[in-house]
């Protein structure tokens, strides 16, 4: 989410540290906040005279600035690309895309930028690549020109040679390579209107208070670079970052620039990202539920308490997302809604990282979960939505949700409830798929906030000669929050040609695995579980702790996956699997979970 998967999981665990370090380690900014760390680094000087620039600027407050950037869209995975625009999953950025943000409703537009291989030279000079300089002056061109505010930032150069936590760290190398690189990039875009901010670094490492120390001079150092380049640079809107983006390391550990004696006047916000809780959002250990009480608690108090630690400060949440990739949806609906509230409500502003597979489809220009979007635009707006009902106990044997009617082939047609939070939302009309408003009585009937759909419209649509996969969508009109649809999906068992495998022997190279699947009407798994011969678990065996749907199941991504033909095992779980040795069960699971006969078994043998 700020990078591409090795980076997005950094600030995940960041996040995941909100929700296990507990209320006990919030204190306020005033009482933990640290003096900067001093520094023997002697910073280059300004290589040439401050930048003048033409024309006038009109200073804009920090507040706001990040009022007009709410609700806010990053470009993911594009300049911020290792190691250059489009080596990533996505193609060099065209205009046409800000049109599609702009259109959706967004009005601010975080651009992730990754400097570290366009560096012509060493030390001390660090120049950077002046076609490089001119792509992201040419980018911002592109999104101010379209009326976004926008944050140009220094991206996974944060991992790749700022890491200020490393062991053998050279911060004097790291301190002289951050100046040189925010003065050039200060110089280039010195003479942007005020609907350009900068951001130092994003995510930069960090887990104890001197790394806090050390990313608080950081902050020093990129307000000097700028204002040494000159321009319009010393009124420019900056925001500035804490050890690890997170709200809890920020609030121990951050410094106000005034309170470290520094001359510079920029309007500042303090930015920070949240993607908690990791669980769910990353799709760990079969984690496809979210919403009970707990839950939406735990939320709400990670948001209050930095702004309580923050009361006067401008707060913008530079990263956040629940993709429709790793989530379930009615779960992911219900995130959104109470994330993007709740932030409205401590006046913080919201910026949705979006790596390019997640939410915008680029090449089609089409939303992969347009009801999320209707969320989130009615959600900043003030307007609370109305939502699906889906299982969030943990202790669940089953999963439902009301975003779908799942329907397994062959089986009798009956009539279908689901139930919804209707939230002072009132639900004006129902329609389906090419066939337009339905008829209540006939097609369906309300009663209380649960819709329950008769045989005479589910017939009509899952016919004896209907195929498997997603068949119609039921589109619910509701005033004043944003419109849902259900989902009407026909499946059965998906078929594996080939359930066992041998891995060589070592000391053979192990590659990723792919397992040939025909999804016969799905269209990816739920999660996997592995399970050893004698009834252990292969990882993460502590996950026997928690709930029947979780125990023993694996993490999306790192260590399973799944493409249009199948489903891969990471090489990382076939190593363990020869660790172990002899036979392991790998049961993929589908939706709807819980049900029986729902499942693929694999079996891997080392």
């Amino acid at each position: 989410m700020a990078r591409g998967q090795r980076a997005m999981l950094v600030g995940a665990i960041a996040t995941l540290l909100q929700s296990s370090i507990g209320v006990a380690a919030q204190s306020s900014q005033t009482a933990n906040a640290t003096a900067a760390i001093s520094s023997t680094t002697t910073l280059p000087s300004p290589s040439s005279t401050p930048l003048k620039c033409s024309g006038s600027f009109t200073t804009i407050s920090a507040s706001s600035f990040v009022a007009a950037m709410d609700p806010g869209w990053n470009l993911g995975n594009t300049l911020d690309a290792i190691e250059d625009e489009g080596d990533w999953n996505n193609p060099p950025v065209v205009g046409s895309t800000f049109d599609d943000i702009k259109t959706a409703g967004f009005k601010g537009i975080r651009l992730p930028v990754t400097w570290a291989y366009h560096f012509t030279s060493e030390s001390p000079s660090w120049n950077v690549d002046p076609t490089w300089l001119q792509r992201v002056s040419d980018v911002v061109n592109m999104i101010t020109s379209r009326g976004f505010y926008t944050i140009v930032n220094v991206h996974h150069d944060s991992w790749i040679w700022a890491d200020v936590t490393q062991p053998n760290a050279n911060i004097t190398a790291i301190e002289e390579r951050f100046y040189r690189l925010w003065y050039q990039v200060g110089t280039k875009l010195a003479c942007k209107g005020p609907k350009v901010a900068f951001e130092p670094i994003n995510e930069p490492p960090g887990t104890t208070e001197e790394h806090g120390k050390q990313q608080n001079r950081m902050n020093e150092i990129f307000l000097r670079a700028i204002n040494d380049a000159g321009g319009f640079n010393g009124k420019r809107v900056v925001t500035l970052a804490g050890a690890g983006s997170d709200s809890i390391k920020t609030s121990m550990w951050f410094k106000k620039p005034e309170d470290l004696g520094t001359r510079w006047e920029n309007p500042w916000a303090l930015q920070y990202h949240y993607y908690s809780p990791y669980d769910f959002i990353f799709s760990a250990w079969g984690k496809t539920t979210w919403g009970n009480p707990t839950e939406l608690a735990s939320l709400i108090n990670d948001l209050t308490l930095i702004r309580q630690n923050f009361t006067d400060i401008p707060l913008i949440i530079g990263e956040w997302a629940a993709s429709p990739v790793a989530t379930e949806t009615a779960a992911r609906w219900r995130y959104f809604d109470v994330f993007l509230r709740t932030a409205r409500s401590l006046n913080t502003a919201t910026v949705l990282w979006d790596n390019g597979a997640d939410f915008l489809n680029r090449a089609t220009h089409t939303w992969r979960d347009p009801v999320a979007l209707n969320i989130l635009r009615s959600a900043v707006s003030g307007k609370r939505n109305a939502l699906p009902v889906s299982t969030v106990d943990p202790s669940a044997t089953t999963q439902s949700s009301s975003a779908y009617v799942y329907h397994r082939k062959g089986d009798n047609i009956t009539a279908v409830t689901l139930p919804f939070e209707f939230n002072n939302n009132t639900l004006v009309s129902l329609s389906l798929t090419n066939k337009g408003k339905l008829t209540k009585g006939k097609h369906y009937t309300v009663s209380g906030e649960s819709i329950t759909l008769t045989p005479t419209l589910l017939s009509s649509v899952l016919t004896s000669s209907s195929r498997t996969g997603s068949l119609a969508n039921l589109t619910l009109d509701f005033r004043p929050g944003a419109d849902l649809t259900v989902d009407i999906l026909q499946y059965s068992t998906p078929v594996f040609p080939v359930t066992e495998f041998q891995l060589p022997p070592a000391p053979e190279v192990l590659n990723d695995l792919h397992i040939p699947v025909q999804w016969a009407g799905h269209n990816r798994p739920a999660t996997i579980q592995a399970v050893k011969a004698d009834g252990g678990y292969l990882v993460d065996d502590w996950t026997q702790w928690l709930g029947p749907l979780q125990a023993g199941r694996m993490t999306y991504n790192g260590q399973w996956d799944w493409d249009a033909d199948g489903v891969i095992l990471r090489k990382a779980v076939l190593e363990e699997v020869r660790r172990v040795g002899g036979e392991v069960r790998f049961v993929v699971e589908f939706a709807p979970r819980g049900v029986g006969g729902n499942n693929g078994i694999v079996v891997v043998r080392a």
